[in-house]
């Protein structure tokens, strides 16, 4: 028998290219839920919250379920996410929010580590209360900082920033605002990116017109450099462009429309990174969505 490895099948090594999955319910066991409910929808690649989004509580993990997901995830090769709470802003004028995010965000990690996420995904925040945007930059520094250098074991996660739509006082919305926020963190080797498709054309980046995806993702290389996009989070967009609304749409039925997800997982920028989606539509809607943009992969 030849000892030689067959080659990889081309669907196969598109899989790898650009991993298509989805944010996935675990209320009822991290593996026993999430991963059901990702194999039911075709995905293969996972983002879960570890703590309810929409508060401060830093619940323990499941020990059993914990090593169930993470030993599933690797033994199928799933990369694995986590998306941490929304309320954490560490732009906030108000230090009791502040001292919540930090901790939040604490957590997060750590239990990213514990199920094997590749990556924690934290939105960019804003500049609350009045401040200046430098004022709320160093702040940033001042309290995230530490938290990136506390990520000193092998299986730590990526800190993944996601800029927002552009409301309000917002400290990261277009591709360049990443700038100033990665220098206020010093560009730190943990530190990455995940990019919202939603949110970035509802900051004013027009992913539709001739080259309009290609253009954002050189602007986003251009001001992060190589290799720091490490996430998609692939929605269509129920507004226009620079509507700065966030509100995504099923793949193709929005104003962004499926093009674009084609030509972004064109681009040598996302070589070899997964996307999820968090579009509406439950079940049914997720594994239209995972399909479609397998479709647009496999083109």
């Amino acid at each position: 028998m030849s000892t030689e490895k067959s080659p990889a099948s081309p669907t196969a090594a598109r899989a790898r290219r650009n991993p298509v999955g989805s944010h996935v319910p675990v209320a009822g066991g991290l593996a026993s839920v999430g991963l059901a409910y990702a194999r039911d929808i075709g995905a293969e690649t996972v983002q879960v919250f570890v703590a309810n989004p929409r508060g401060w509580a830093t619940p323990p993990g499941n020990p059993k379920q914990d090593e169930a997901f993470r030993a599933a995830c690797a033994a199928e090769r799933i990369p694995a996410y986590v998306h941490a709470p929304y309320l954490i802003n560490f732009g906030s004028h108000t230090e009791a929010t502040v001292e919540k995010s930090v901790e939040s965000l604490r957590h997060s990690l750590r239990r990213g580590r514990e199920i094997g996420a590749l990556g924690v995904v934290v939105h960019t925040g804003s500049a609350t209360g009045g401040r200046e945007r430098e004022v709320a930059l160093r702040q940033v520094r001042e309290r995230v900082l530490p938290l990136l250098d506390e990520l000193t074991h092998d299986d730590d996660p990526f800190l993944l920033l996601e800029s927002t739509a552009g409301q309000g006082a917002s400290l990261c919305s277009r591709t360049w605002d990443f700038g100033p926020y990665f220098e206020a963190l010093d560009a730190h080797p943990k530190l990455g990116v995940c990019l919202d498709t939603c949110h970035i054309f509802a900051a004013g980046h027009d992913l539709t017109g001739p080259s309009g995806m290609k253009q954002t993702l050189d602007l986003l290389v251009d001001t992060v450099g190589e290799g720091r996009l490490k996430l998609v989070h692939a929605n269509d967009s129920k507004d226009v462009v620079a509507a700065h609304k966030d509100r995504h749409e099923n793949i193709g039925s929005g104003h962004i429309g499926a093009d674009p997800f084609h030509e972004l997982m064109l681009h040598p920028a996302t070589e070899g990174v997964p996307l999820v989606i968090e579009t509406p539509g439950g079940k049914e809607g997720h594994a239209a969505d995972v399909a479609r943009l397998k479709e647009l992969r496999d083109i």
